[in-house]
């Protein structure tokens, strides 16, 4: 029985000490006026800055290139499907290929 009392005792105090973190991490602090209007001037000059173009922008590859990349890939996979219906094992298989768009 003192067991089970010391059981749901410390229960009780985790239960405590995780609701006092909660609202520790849940409490939002009063903001100033200082930082409000602060706030208000960071939005009006919100579409003031040029947007950022990605870097994948910059770079295109050719539509051509990566059909070929695709094209020289699929027939790899074909070789590796054909060269395991030959002689299936457990090796080929699980074994790489040589297609450089391994996932």
């Amino acid at each position: 029985m003192e067991m089970l009392l010391m059981g749901a005792a410390l229960a009780m105090f985790g239960l405590a000490v995780s609701c006092l973190a909660f609202g520790a991490a849940t409490r939002e602090e009063p903001a100033t006026e200082k930082e409000m209007v602060k706030g208000a001037a960071v939005n009006a000059r919100f579409f003031a800055a040029a947007p950022v173009l990605p870097v994948a922008a910059h770079n295109r590859v050719p539509i051509e290139a990566l059909l070929l990349q695709i094209e020289n890939h699929v027939r790899l996979e074909q070789a590796a499907a054909a060269c395991f219906l030959e002689s299936p094992s457990a090796t080929v298989l699980h074994g790489r290929t040589i297609s450089p768009l391994v996932n």
